[in-house]
C-alpha cells in the first residue's frame, strides 16, 4: 500500500487562475498543467471568465483531457460583492473534491484561492508570482491594500514560487512574507520552436514588409503599462537613420486605436505594422523577422517575449526593471536602459541595427543562455518535487504526533 508521501503516488492538483487570456502567465500555468499531467496526476484548471481583446488561449491551445471549470464570479477587477461569492464557491468546490494540492496564480485568483484552500483544509497550498500587483506606477491606496491582501494570502500557503528573483526581493522588501518561503522556479517554455532562424518570407510579405527592411519588433498587449509610448518616442530618430525600417507590433488590446492614431500623428504609419492577437504556437514565426526586440513593459514579472527572443538568436533592448536583467545581459546578449529613458532606447536599438556582427553574436550568446535555464520541463520537475516534499513533512509531523 502506499503511504500518503509516497513519491510515486498520483496526486490530485487543482490550480486556480484568474483568467486564460493569451498572456505569459496564462502560457506558464497551462505548461504546467499539462506537465504535471504527463507525469501521470490527476490536475483540474479553475479560471475565472476570459473576456476582451487579448484572446481565449484555451482556444488557442489546448491540453488533451484536460479538465477545465469556470467560475463566474472569479473577475479581474475589484468587486468585493462578487468576490465574496468567489471565494465561497472556491471553498465549496476544495472541500468537495479534496485535492492534495492547490496552486493559484494571479494576483484576485491568488488571494481568494489560498485563503479558501485553506479554509477548506487542503493539505499542500502554492502560489506562483508572475508579476506584482503593487508596483511604483499604481495609487498609493491601492498599492496599500494589495500589499495587506497579500500579506494575508501568504500566511493562508505553504510555499511561494517567483518567476523571477526580483519579485521575492520586492515581496520580501513589502514585508509580505520572509524570504524562506520563497523559491525561484523561472517560467519554463517551449523552446525548440525557436531553433530555425530562417525568416518566414511568406509572413514578411502577408505584413507587407519590405524584403530589404530592418525589423524592430514588440510583442505585448496594447494596454497600459507595456512601454509602447516608449517605441513611438524613440521610432523619429530609428526612421531618421533607417529609412526603411519597420515596427512590428504583435498583440491586440485595448489601446490599439489609439496607438494607431498616434502613429499616424507622427507621420509613422508606413513604418509601423499592427500584427494583431498571434496565437502562441505562431510567435516563434513573427520573431524570425526581427532583427531586434524591444521589451519596454514598467511593470513585468520575467519578460516571456525576451527569453523567446534570445532563444531566437534576436537581441533584445529593455529596460532595467524586475526580472528582466536576470534574462537580459546589458552588452552580452542586447541592452538594458533605464526605465522610461527614450533616449537610451534610441541609441541601443540604432546601434543594432547597423550592426549585423553584433546582432548575430548577442543572438548566438542569448540562444545558449536561455536554452539552460528556461525549459518549461524543468520548471515542472522543480514544482511537483516541491509538492511532495511538503506533503511529506506534513506527513512525517503528523506520524510523530499521533506516536
Amino acid at each position: 500500500m502506499q503511504s500518503e508521501h509516497d513519491s510515486s503516488r498520483r496526486l490530485r492538483i487543482c490550480h486556480v487562475i484568474t483568467r486564460m487570456i493569451v498572456g505569459g502567465a496564462q502560457e506558464n500555468t497551462l505548461l504546467t498543467v499539462r506537465g504535471l499531467m504527463d507525469l501521470g496526476h490527476d490536475v483540474v484548471l479553475l479560471t475565472g471568465p476570459t473576456r476582451g481583446p487579448e484572446g481565449k488561449l484555451l482556444e488557442k491551445s489546448s491540453v488533451p483531457g484536460l479538465r477545465t471549470v469556470a467560475e463566474p464570479q472569479l473577475v479581474r477587477e475589484l468587486a468585493p460583492v462578487r468576490d465574496l461569492l468567489a471565494y465561497r464557491a472556491l471553498r465549496r468546490y476544495f472541500r468537495r473534491h479534496r485535492f492534495d494540492v492547490v496552486h493559484t496564480h494571479s494576483s484576485k485568483a491568488g488571494v481568494l484561492g489560498r485563503i479558501a484552500a485553506s479554509r477548506a483544509g487542503c493539505p499542500a497550498i502554492f502560489h506562483t508570482v508572475h508579476g506584482q500587483a503593487f508596483h511604483p506606477y499604481e495609487r498609493g491606496w491601492r498599492n496599500w491594500l494589495y500589499r495587506q491582501a497579500e500579506h494575508v494570502a501568504a500566511k493562508r500557503c505553504d510555499h511561494i514560487f517567483a518567476v523571477a528573483q526580483a519579485m521575492i526581493d520586492q515581496c520580501v522588501s513589502a514585508k509580505i512574507a520572509p524570504a524562506a518561503k520563497y523559491s525561484v522556479a523561472y517560467s519554463g517554455m517551449e523552446l525548440s520552436a525557436y531553433d530555425d532562424p530562417a525568416p518566414d518570407q511568406e509572413l514578411r510579405s502577408a505584413l507587407g514588409i519590405p524584403p530589404d527592411a530592418l525589423v524592430v519588433g514588440k510583442i505585448a498587449r496594447l494596454f497600459e503599462l507595456k512601454g509602447h509610448e516608449y517605441l513611438l518616442a524613440a521610432a523619429p530618430a530609428i526612421v531618421n537613420e533607417f529609412p526603411d525600417v519597420r515596427f512590428l507590433l504583435v498583440g491586440d488590446g485595448m489601446l490599439r486605436a489609439a496607438l494607431a492614431a498616434e502613429v499616424a500623428a507622427r507621420g509613422l504609419t508606413k513604418h509601423f505594422v499592427f500584427a494583431g492577437l498571434v496565437p502562441p504556437d505562431h510567435i516563434p514565426r513573427y520573431l524570425s523577422l526581427m532583427h531586434v526586440l524591444v521589451h519596454l513593459s514598467l511593470r513585468e514579472g520575467l519578460p516571456r517575449t525576451v527569453v523567446q527572443a534570445l532563444a531566437s538568436r534576436k537581441p533584445a533592448v529593455a529596460f532595467a526593471l524586475d526580472g528582466t536583467p536576470e534574462v537580459l545581459k546589458d552588452g552580452q546578449t542586447g541592452f538594458i536602459c533605464p526605465p522610461q529613458n527614450t533616449a537610451a532606447v534610441e541609441d541601443a536599438v540604432r546601434r543594432l541595427l547597423r550592426n549585423p556582427e553584433l546582432r548575430r553574436e548577442m543572438g548566438a550568446r542569448g540562444h545558449a543562455f536561455v536554452k539552460t535555464r528556461f525549459d518549461w520541463r524543468q520548471m515542472v520537475a522543480q514544482l511537483e518535487a516541491k509538492y511532495r516534499q511538503v506533503l511529506a513533512d506534513k506527513q512525517e509531523v503528523r506520524n510523530a504526533a499521533s506516536r
